[in-house]
């Protein structure tokens, strides 16, 4: 039977870190409804993970558009639909590429530096000088940070689809010959409310995952450095694998129909 104690430790520890991030997401949802609110945190970790994380998103949201309209076109052409093209590069951005494209540029880039931050800080012992203090680390370091990305991921994920809808518009005008007039034209006609909200609804998940896990991760770093550089990979793994996850469930649910 011995061959099958390591498959039953590696369940127990399974289970130990699901319950375990459990009690962190219970604690850290319920200390943001009770005072104190640390306004000031909350406005500095928007620009950080708003603000900063701008131009990787609208880069990387442009460079995708256009390449979807011109896989888009090569595909369309083999049925001589190509003027379909601006009718799915709104839909894939606005439910899709916007948001999980954005969810995981930024979760690459702000998960790992949560992690990084709060690990630091719990290997060196200043989370306990905060409590020390009297001051709760969870609403002093995890809410500030889990507000900041709910609200933020869906302002850059509204301005990550303009450019990546504008991105389609220029290779399809420059390149491939489309009326820029007709274009505009076939795009406004087709997106609908739902299409734009339900992108939005994902980013606010999204932004939430981010910063669950790298907070999560940061405070349950050990070991010194060699401890924070595992949290952070485990924050941007885990965050990455789960915004792919959610991504699924949120698409099942908001278009059931």
């Amino acid at each position: 039977m011995n061959i099958f104690a390591p498959i039953g430790r590696a369940f127990l520890a399974m289970l130990a870190q699901i319950g375990s991030l459990t009690v962190f997401t219970l604690s850290s949802v319920s200390s943001c409804f009770r005072p104190p609110i640390y306004w000031l945190h909350i406005l500095r970790q928007i620009m950080r993970i708003g603000y900063f994380s701008l131009p990787v998103v609208g880069l990387t949201a442009f460079f995708t558009g256009g390449v979807l309209a011109l896989q888009i076109y090569i595909g369309g052409n083999r049925y001589g639909a190509e003027a379909i093209v601006p009718q799915i590069v709104v839909l894939g951005i606005t439910r899709e590429l916007g948001p999980v494209i954005a969810g995981l540029m930024v979760a690459g880039r702000v998960a790992a530096a949560i992690a990084a931050e709060i690990g630091t800080m719990r290997v060196t012992e200043q989370i306990d000088a905060l409590t020390t203090l009297a001051t709760n680390p969870i609403k002093y370091l995890v809410v500030p940070r889990l507000i900041a990305a709910v609200v933020s991921m869906p302002i850059l994920v509204g301005i990550a689809d303009s450019i990546g809808v504008f991105g389609g518009y220029i290779v399809s005008t420059q390149s491939l010959g489309f009326s820029g007039g007709t274009y505009l034209k076939n795009t406004v006609d087709f997106v609908t409310h739902q299409d734009v909200t339900s992108g939005l609804i994902k980013a606010a998940v999204f932004g939430f995952i981010i910063a669950l896990l790298g907070c999560y991760n940061g405070f349950h770093s050990k070991g010194g450095a060699q401890g924070v550089g595992t949290a952070t990979t485990n924050a941007v793994v885990s965050s990455s694998i789960l915004i792919l996850a959610a991504n699924y469930v949120l698409t099942s649910v908001l278009f059931s129909k």
